[in-house]
């Protein structure tokens, strides 16, 4: 029996695939921005490949894209429109791969990474690979976007990836077609059997040595071992603190109140409170650190002054935003943006002969 999305641990959605999404509903009138806003995310802190936004906000925000755009073939349209940098790491380590089947096994022992709780399973079976396609957790009414991204996104990848379209590729579906299939039978290149046993993408197996066009063995090493690195911390945070981080980091407005936060987590402040105690936190640590790290991103890659940056961050004025940044760092904001500008410029310097 698999375990519901509300009571599985949260391991975060890539804050990447909200953004294509929204992106995507912009493009047929919906006013993506303000829908975003009416789940608590900020979007302009969505288009980052490693940034992770808390399942249920995530979940949350494509249901009601579903409901808003009276489109349920969303799942389609987002794997038309992903581009393999747009899976971070693991997309790099695919792109950089040798052949269609060493992409295609990163792709099993990572998709985790990119989808949570789902999961790829490969078996060879008279001259096919079955890359077949499951989930830990029930997803609900999400079940089929997922399923739909997953699947035509990996034919969709092939081809990109491959320069021709990958032969005798074939979709399996379990249950029956859905409704809004027909109205994108045309656009997809390959077979989808639906009424099928299991949920899986297959190969011929003669197709898996197809050499990729972007091959690349050293970025494809570091990128594995980055994607390895970015499992092992997966796993390692899927603690409470954890998970009200992210919903910290990617709020609007921010910082969000605790009892924002509390909702978004299905917990009530007090418990919110005495679990993070547990792990030896406090909201109000969280809450810096991420301010902290904004901070540092704003006085080294933007021209915003002091009282915009304050504004950003949630603070009164520029005086208080001042202490709080020279308490954590002991350094003035107007110092360390001087310091770390300095940085790039003594690095270009040449040196003097002796």
């Amino acid at each position: 029996m698999r375990a519901s999305a509300s009571t599985a641990k949260d391991l975060g959605m890539p804050a990447i695939y909200l953004h294509t999404l929204a992106q995507l509903l912009r493009s047929i009138g919906i006013d993506d921005r303000s829908l975003l806003l009416r789940v608590g995310l900020d979007p302009d802190r969505l288009n980052a490949t490693e940034l992770r936004v808390s399942q249920a906000q995530a979940s949350e925000f494509v249901t009601r894209a579903i409901i808003e755009s009276g489109e349920p073939g969303l799942g389609i349209l987002l794997a038309q429109a992903m581009q393999p940098p747009t899976h971070g790491a693991l997309g790099t380590a695919v792109m950089s791969s040798r052949n269609l089947g060493e992409a295609l096994d990163l792709l099993t022992r990572y998709l985790t990474l990119r989808a949570p709780h789902w999961h790829v399973r490969k078996r060879l079976t008279q001259g096919q690979a079955w890359y077949t396609v499951t989930s830990e957790v029930d997803p609900g009414p999400l079940h089929n976007l997922i399923l739909d991204a997953v699947l035509l996104g990996c034919v969709s990848m092939g081809t990109q990836l491959t320069g021709t379209p990958v032969t005798g590729i074939r979709i399996l579906r379990r249950g029956p077609e859905p409704a809004y299939f027909q109205r994108f039978r045309a656009q997809i290149p390959v077979p989808v059997h639906y009424d099928a046993t299991e949920d899986a993408l297959l190969v011929p197996q003669d197709q898996l040595g197809l050499p990729l066009r972007f091959c690349d063995e050293r970025r494809a090493a570091a990128s594995r071992a980055e994607c390895e690195q970015a499992l092992q911390r997966l796993s390692e945070d899927a603690g409470f603190a954890c998970r009200v981080r992210r919903v910290i980091e990617t709020s609007y407005p921010f910082p969000p109140k605790l009892a924002r936060v509390a909702s978004t987590l299905f917990v009530s402040e007090r418990t919110l409170k005495r679990r993070l105690q547990e792990e030896q936190a406090s909201f109000q640590h969280l809450v810096d650190q991420v301010r902290l790290e904004r901070a540092r991103e704003l006085l080294t890659h933007t021209g915003m002054n002091l009282s915009q940056i304050a504004d950003a961050l949630g603070y009164a004025d520029a005086a208080n935003f001042t202490r709080a940044f020279k308490r954590w760092t002991g350094r003035s904001p107007s110092r360390y943006r001087s310091e770390a500008l300095a940085v790039p410029a003594e690095a270009g310097r040449p040196r003097a002969s002796a």
